[in-house]
């Protein structure tokens, strides 16, 4: 069975993003800790996420996936920055646990110059500092495209990443499917070989959910511009084939696409349509 949801945003609580998730069709969902260009997050009210939590369990929805603000940098060059990222990372994984065994997603951060080996030091500082043995929630570092100076557009760089976190069974990986190809990834016509250097390189298991989205640009062009499902470089075919493709169909796929509700409830059908059950 498909596992697909969308974006949804927070301003009107937990329970309701459930809500719109089951009027979308959906059966996941993702959605930012707070402001994604700010810091403040809004009160989290325990019985409000108590009520996700069982509609969840009605719906046999699977993992949902918060995402931590965009802002975030846990490889900067100044240390205010990174102390500000590690500390607004800590409060979103406390809050985590209002809602038990989800996904935490964030960009592993932009090196700023200070080179790729500094940036992965820094990262995996960063969460051995924020992460815990008792904590329920798993982290995951997602796929970036490699525009400027960004950490992680290789399968190589987020290996390195986890090699160093020593709660190493709390992280995963979110891959995005525009990033990854923007970052060369021939995900169009070779999902296949793509995959199978994922598992070499990673290992599949840490494989915990995928962002669906087209490509504004060609395989390999670092720009970072999602489009809508088959409007784009990477097209509805190729699309279909990752949500059904063994390795992955049983994950929770999140479309990040630039549309408002009914555009994605739209998207959510036509995947649904597609997959093969």
């Amino acid at each position: 069975m498909l596992h697909i949801g969308c974006h949804l945003s927070s301003s009107k609580g937990y329970a309701a993003m459930g809500r719109q998730a089951v009027e979308l069709g959906a059966d996941t969902f993702q959605f930012f800790t707070r402001n994604p260009r700010g810091s403040r997050a809004k009160e989290l009210d325990p019985d409000d996420a108590q009520a996700l939590v069982a509609l969840m369990q009605e719906r046999h929805f699977a993992h949902i996936i918060a995402h931590a603000p965009y802002t975030l940098n846990l490889c900067g060059a100044e240390e205010k920055n990174r102390t500000f990222a590690r500390e607004t990372m800590a409060d979103d994984l406390y809050r985590m646990e209002f809602t038990p065994g989800q996904l935490y997603n964030f960009h592993p951060g932009s090196h700023v110059g200070q080179g790729i080996e500094a940036g992965i030091n820094f990262i995996a500082d960063g969460l051995n500092a924020i992460l815990s043995p008792e904590q329920t929630t798993t982290v995951l570092l997602e796929t970036m495209a490699g525009k400027g100076s960004e950490v992680g557009s290789r399968f190589e760089e987020l290996r390195e990443i986890l090699d160093r976190v020593h709660l190493g069974s709390h992280m995963g990986i979110c891959l995005d499917t525009c990033h990854v190809s923007d970052a060369g990834y021939d995900i169009i016509h070779d999902l296949d070989g793509v995959l199978t250097e994922f598992d070499r390189i990673i290992g599949l298991q840490r494989l915990k959910a995928i962002h669906l989205n087209d490509s504004l640009n060609p395989t390999g062009a670092h720009k970072d511009r999602h489009a809508k499902i088959g409007e784009g470089c990477i097209g509805t075919d190729a699309l279909a084939r990752v949500v059904n493709h063994p390795a992955l169909r049983d994950l929770p796929f999140v479309l990040e696409t630039p549309n408002e509700l009914p555009g994605y409830a739209a998207e959510i059908s036509l995947m649904r349509s597609l997959s093969i059950t």
